[in-house]
């Protein structure tokens, strides 16, 4: 099964490790802290409130700011003051520090931080500017994710997912599209990130990346194959394809009236089920599919238009056959 992260975190060496280069990260104190304090989430906390004696306003899992106003009003107190202000804060509760501004922090804080195996941070940016360059890195870091076996292209500028049980012949049909002019994201597993309620974003794992596995001839890199432009980065989740050999599906929509639809991270994603049989050119009613899918979000809806317009001759020949049935009724009254 596909393998789920619907609560993902990261350490904060993860943080200091990939965190984006211009954040500039140092690290001032509590080394032995990076492995085992975690970031769950990617909402930002400044510590102003806190040191002023706010402390329940604490939330574990995120990280804390101090900027210039901390650092003044640590500034304007005695060093006793400083070291109480600072050992109520509850250290153990707090994933780590970022100082912005590349400021200075009072050696109290570097101390209690190094005791307390708390990782303190610095970046040269300002607050405003390293708040955003946080919350954007974590909000992708950590966004619920899954790993799932198919393959995701890019077609006519659509994220498609094929799925379907192993051999039934996904990465094949996806070699077939590729060298139609479509491009590969990944092949046999897609990581499957949500980023914003009804968005999901799929990727190759870095492994896998470029690669394609076809049988019979092995490992292929599909780069060096067909060149750059039959590569695509993330890309994001409009459409799965499910393929099902012809004799197991069951449930296949014969008039394509109503749009089937699958689940990935408790997001709704239009699905298409395509039986799979000898003589059927998987590529081609892929693309189909897809252009189908794209028509429906402008509002057009063949199968409803053809029924519609059925509806229409029948309700025309009823209207034609009426003024005949009243008169033969009106000859045998006679």
């Amino acid at each position: 099964m596909d393998e789920a992260s619907a609560h993902p975190e990261i350490t904060v060496r993860e943080f200091l490790d990939h965190a984006p280069a211009e954040l500039a990260l140092r690290l001032l104190a509590g080394a032995h802290g990076l492995d085992q304090r975690c970031i769950t989430t990617a909402r930002i906390q400044k510590l102003g409130l806190a040191l002023a004696g706010f402390t329940h306003y604490i939330r574990p899992g995120r990280v804390q700011i101090v900027g210039q106003s901390e650092v003044w009003f640590l500034g304007q107190l005695a060093p006793d003051q400083r070291r109480e202000r600072i050992a109520r804060l509850e250290l153990d509760r707090i994933s780590c520090v970022l100082v912005t501004k590349e400021l200075e922090p009072p050696a109290e804080l570097v101390l209690a931080a190094e005791q307390a195996a708390l990782p303190l941070l610095q970046t040269p940016l300002v607050s405003s500017i390293a708040i955003q360059v946080v919350t954007d890195f974590l909000q992708a870091a950590l966004a619920p994710r899954e790993l799932r076996h198919g393959v995701l292209l890019d077609i006519y500028g659509s994220g498609v997912l094929l799925e379907g049980p192993s051999g039934i012949g996904k990465s094949e049909c996806a070699l077939d599209l590729i060298a139609r002019g479509h491009r590969l994201v990944s092949d046999d597993l897609v990581e499957v990130r949500r980023t914003g309620p009804e968005r999901l974003l799929g990727c190759a794992p870095e492994l896998l990346r470029e690669h394609m596995e076809i049988r019979g001839l092995g490992i292929i890199n599909i780069r060096d194959l067909f060149g750059v432009s039959a590569i695509s980065g993330p890309k994001e989740i409009d459409l799965v394809i499910r393929l099902e050999r012809w004799n197991e599906a069951s449930d296949v929509d014969r008039l394509g009236l109503d749009a089937g639809a699958t689940e990935i991270l408790g997001v709704r994603v239009p699905q298409v089920l395509l039986p799979v049989s000898s003589g059927r050119t998987l590529s081609t009613l892929i693309e189909t599919a897809v252009r189908i899918h794209l028509l429906r979000k402008r509002g057009y809806n063949a199968a409803q238009q053809f029924i519609a317009r059925h509806e229409r001759l029948v309700r025309a020949a009823e209207k034609e056959l009426a003024p005949n049935t009243n008169s033969a009724d009106e000859q045998e009254k006679e």
